[in-house]
């Protein structure tokens, strides 16, 4: 694939050459945009958390016809989004497969400004150009194609943000948004309650129960904390509250982890909804736990963006970067530290890492039982 890449780079070189003159900056922020492409098509936390910059954008050009591009999987889940935010919502994968389609698909559209908030390169920047479009902003900017965009310099790297939503607001900032509370609130599935109502009933979940969650897959080995550890905390959590009754949720790649926790905990109190639901669905599953016990991976962030609180568990990522960032009163962070260097992250060859095996199990219960106690109660 490296071939592609270098031939995109040296083709593009010499066709920047040709380029008219950069348009007059006081048009950002005006009618002069009427179209906007906005790129997060990646994972799902990492579109969640580019909403307040499209909310900046809606802001600053209320006339203009937004598309949110997503990744393939997730375009049902954000098709949800209110048409005040995005007029539509497509998807692209990313990858050199569909590429050229891409290109060919936005040229046709015209966009007025492309704003890159988390998409992969080598592509996303080329697409960006491509497309026509007059005005194109990412950060950070570090790509080699970064001579494509329009904000090429000062070159800023990912330790120039706090966190992904400023990331992603600094971008939206430099295409013309204004400043908007930094919220990533997520609409739910008009035909949800229904779907998540046949699910809890297969279990017989009584009226009177306490649903909460435990989400023991994650998108790297390494931020998962031990299913040993999640056994351990459900049986005690069980023990001292007979009113809890824990769903096990997952993808459907993730059912081997949950099912592994409904056997070693062996109550009926605790069942699997890993692949249970369609993606669209799972916002109200969600909404209706009274507490998640996650890694740092997409449902934690959908938690956040539904208002559940969470008992987010961290070591390998630095939640003050990834984790909540919004209603932080509610939500409980557990963050430890590497315990290799370098890390390897992606490649940990450990199969229950042990920076996320630091994480006690009696800490966790601990956290889970105070995001149980009435809200007047936790102060």
């Amino acid at each position: 694939m490296r071939w592609r890449e270098q031939w995109l780079y040296h083709w593009l070189r010499w066709r920047a050459r040709h380029d008219v003159a950069t348009p007059p900056i006081a048009e950002l922020g005006t009618t002069a945009v009427g179209r906007i492409l906005v790129l997060s098509n990646t994972a799902i936390g990492d579109t969640l958390m580019s909403l307040p910059a499209l909310h900046s954008l809606r802001q600053a050009y209320p006339q203009a016809e937004i598309c949110l591009l997503v990744n393939p999987p997730y375009q049902t889940l954000f098709s949800v989004l209110a048409p005040s935010l995005v007029n539509q919502v497509a998807a692209y994968d990313g990858r050199w497969r569909d590429f050229r389609r891409q290109v060919r698909q936005w040229q046709a559209w015209r966009p007025d400004l492309v704003a890159i908030l988390h998409s992969n390169e080598p592509q996303a920047t080329p697409l960006a150009y491509l497309s026509g479009a007059r005005w194109r902003f990412k950060l950070p900017n570090t790509s080699r194609f970064r001579f494509l965009l329009s904000n090429r310099e000062p070159v800023l790297d990912w330790d120039a943000f706090d966190h992904g939503i400023q990331q992603r607001l600094a971008v939206a900032q430099l295409a013309g948004g204004v400043p908007v509370a930094a919220r990533m609130d997520l609409p739910l599935h008009p035909d949800s309650a229904a779907a998540v109502d046949a699910l809890l009933q297969q279990y017989r979940l009584p009226s009177t129960a306490t649903l909460i969650g435990f989400q023991p897959g994650a998108s790297t080995t390494s931020r998962r904390w031990p299913i040993s550890r999640h056994i351990a905390v459900a049986k005690a959590l069980l023990q001292q509250r007979p009113e809890v009754w824990i769903a096990i949720t997952g993808s459907p790649t993730e059912r081997g982890l949950a099912e592994a926790i409904v056997a070693g905990v062996a109550d009926a109190r605790v069942f699997s909804t890993a692949g249970a639901l369609s993606l669209q669905h799972l916002p109200t599953l969600v909404q209706r736990m009274k507490v998640l016990l996650t890694p740092d991976t997409g449902i934690m962030h959908l938690a956040v963006a539904v208002g559940t609180p969470v008992v987010a568990l961290f070591a390998v990522s630095d939640w003050r970067r990834s984790g909540p960032y919004q209603d932080l009163a509610k939500h409980q962070v557990i963050q430890k530290w590497r315990t290799c260097q370098p890390c390897l992250s992606k490649r940990c060859p450990h199969p229950e890492p042990m920076c996320m095996d630091l994480i006690a199990e009696q800490e966790v219960l601990q956290a889970l039982h105070q995001a149980l106690q009435p809200s007047l109660e936790r102060g």
